[in-house]
């Protein structure tokens, strides 16, 4: 997507206690803006693969980069060649549209 829409050009926002997470038919409509990212109940996850560990630990800190930026922040899984990322909004105890902005600017940068 290129427009000024897409979830890469959004800001994340503070989700409450009380914010109710997303509905099932709004999780599906924002999952087709992503690539190749997986609903797990109240999560989405994707694996990133990499051809060593230096690729994958440079990838690991532009996720830690947006995490910041954004103030979201995504479980890691970690090892030589590939790392897993999954975005849940645990304030609310679900999804919301910050994980689905988080996850499009992760695949914006692997697109790189």
């Amino acid at each position: 997507m290129d427009n000024v829409f897409d979830l890469t050009h959004k800001q994340c926002k503070p989700c409450e206690v009380g914010t109710p997470p997303l509905t099932q038919d709004e999780i599906i409509t924002l999952m087709k803006q992503l690539d190749d990212w997986v609903q797990y109940n109240q999560l989405i996850g994707k694996t990133f693969e990499f051809k060593n560990y230096y690729q994958t630990m440079a990838f690991v800190n532009v996720v830690a980069w947006i995490s910041h930026r954004e103030d979201h922040h995504p479980d890691l899984k970690v090892s030589y060649n590939r790392c897993q990322i999954e975005y849940s909004t645990h304030a609310i105890n679900g999804l919301s549209e910050n994980d689905f902005i988080c996850a499009a600017k992760v695949d914006a940068f692997f697109k790189i």
